[in-house]
């Protein structure tokens, strides 16, 4: 039993969920403590496990009487230390949520439970020649109640849009227990307040996520994948431009890749090779589709690399020539947080700026750091066609790991101060959580947080679903 914790209250939710999904066993804890960046240490003593909403919400109902903080949690692959416990706190994981309700073809609409893998919805989706288009490198365990509560973004955000955006209607269990069913997919409902958007991006702070009504597209019938090396950063946004131009809504991923990234993950992926003959500053890999058969996309695409080249900026670049080699040069791209845990501390930013500023954000976000830590190395990567710069930052070569680590506040408010200089934001898709919670009133308005903390108090009155983040 735990220390913190009745154990009539464990009880309780024991004779709901069964053996099964009340897990005290330290050993058992452990997997759902882990913090994925090591910035923080979950310290739940009890970790609940239901298998339905109505689990849910009898379980939020016992702890908002107890008055026991509850942190909601899904495939625990976050990057902000959202679903960090503290003292005394539950850790609800919501993985046993895990049906895929109805697809509806015609809809074009998939219901599921929160505890869905993101994998597990695109599989689902295609079984009825559908796609789902939220994509993330997590995306075997992530879960999609997570991808929601903090609204994610992924590859193919330049098309598609991002959670938020692909989300028509949500289940919600509220902080005292009660369950609103909002799963209407509808694409027009002029009723008064939308309130999922109340709950997508909130990081389980509002209630919890425990049902969605998702939005799917057809599947591409084409598609065309391109890795182009370019004279410099600033000729990225030009490159986007072009594509847009000559190739429109089928520009569905437009991804920045700094040589740096890419000698990392060469260094860390021993099968995967350069995909050019020569090493360049920077790269973009473009990705089109289209649903149409006989589409002439790659005749679209050979002409936009060619007015690339005889403008000069393109540099060199290659065209997918099978379904092997374009997962490569995907892996390439996807590959690169993982390369940067071989090169010691990294500093993690996860920034938007406006589509123009992008390599103004880089030339000088990376001129700040190098002139506060002299060998300090940018790994810059991201979505620029929807303004997500990853401004990644691992330690000089030699230095002190834990050295460089603790320098993280003071290098985020440079990094945070340039994004913001310049009309972004400091979480662009992977939530504030604990990791920005401070930092946050530097970069709102008074006015945006007081609404913020009455939407808050309004909701969860005693600040029972997860504390201590967001707001």
């Amino acid at each position: 039993m735990t220390n913190s914790i009745p154990s009539e209250i464990i009880d309780q939710i024991e004779n709901i969920v069964g053996s099964k999904g009340c897990l005290t066993d330290p050993a058992d804890l452990t997997p759902y403590n882990k913090e994925q960046r090591g910035y923080f240490v979950s310290k739940a003593e009890l970790v609940l496990r239901p298998a339905n909403t109505i689990e849910v919400s009898k379980i939020v109902t016992i702890c908002s009487v107890a008055g026991i903080p509850i942190v909601p949690q899904g495939g625990n692959t976050g990057l902000a230390g959202g679903a960090v416990a503290g003292p005394g706190e539950v850790i609800l994981n919501l993985s046993r949520l895990n049906q895929i309700r109805i697809v509806d073809p015609i809809n074009d609409t998939i219901s599921i439970d929160a505890g869905c893998t993101l994998s597990q919805v695109q599989a689902a989706a295609l079984e009825v020649d559908r796609f789902f288009p939220l994509s993330l490198a997590s995306e075997g365990s992530c879960q999609i109640g997570g991808n929601l509560s903090s609204n994610a973004g992924g590859n193919a955000v330049l098309r598609y849009g991002n959670a938020r955006e692909l989300t028509l209607g949500l289940e919600v269990v509220l902080p005292d227990g009660r369950i609103w069913n909002g799963l209407r997919g509808l694409r027009k409902d002029n009723t008064g307040y939308d309130l999922k958007h109340l709950f997508l991006g909130a990081e389980g702070t509002l209630g919890i996520i425990t049902g969605a009504v998702c939005r799917l597209f057809p599947v591409a019938r084409e598609s065309e994948t391109a890795f182009v090396a370019i004279d410099t950063v600033k000729s990225s946004t030009r490159l986007l431009g072009l594509a847009r131009e000559y190739a429109g809504e089928t520009v569905t991923a437009f991804e920045l890749l700094s040589r740096r990234a890419l000698e990392f993950v060469l260094k860390d992926v021993e099968t995967l090779r350069d995909p050019l003959s020569a090493p360049h500053d920077w790269y973009v890999l473009l990705e089109f589709s289209t649903a149409r058969k006989e589409s002439e996309l790659r005749e679209t695409v050979e002409e936009i690399l060619s007015a690339g080249f005889e403008s000069n900026f393109i540099v060199d670049g290659v065209i997918a020539e099978s379904g092997n080699q374009r997962q490569e040069l995907w892996h390439l791209r996807e590959a690169v947080s993982d390369a940067q845990k071989a090169e010691g501390g990294s500093l993690k930013h996860d920034i938007s700026v406006p589509i123009s500023s992008v390599p103004e954000f880089i030339e000088q976000a990376c001129a700040a750091v190098e002139s506060e830590i002299p060998g300090i190395r940018p790994v810059v990567f991201g979505h620029v066609g929807d303004g997500n710069v990853h401004f990644n930052l691992s330690q000089p070569v030699g230095s002190e790991r834990e050295a460089f680590l603790a320098r993280r506040n003071e290098i985020g408010e440079i990094v945070h101060g340039i994004a913001a200089s310049m009309g972004g934001s400091i979480s662009a898709e992977h939530g504030v959580g604990l990791l920005k919670k401070d930092e946050l009133p530097l970069f709102k308005s008074d006015i945006e947080m007081e609404l913020m903390r009455k939407l808050k108090h309004c909701l969860d009155p005693n600040s029972l679903m997860n504390p201590g983040k967001v707001v």
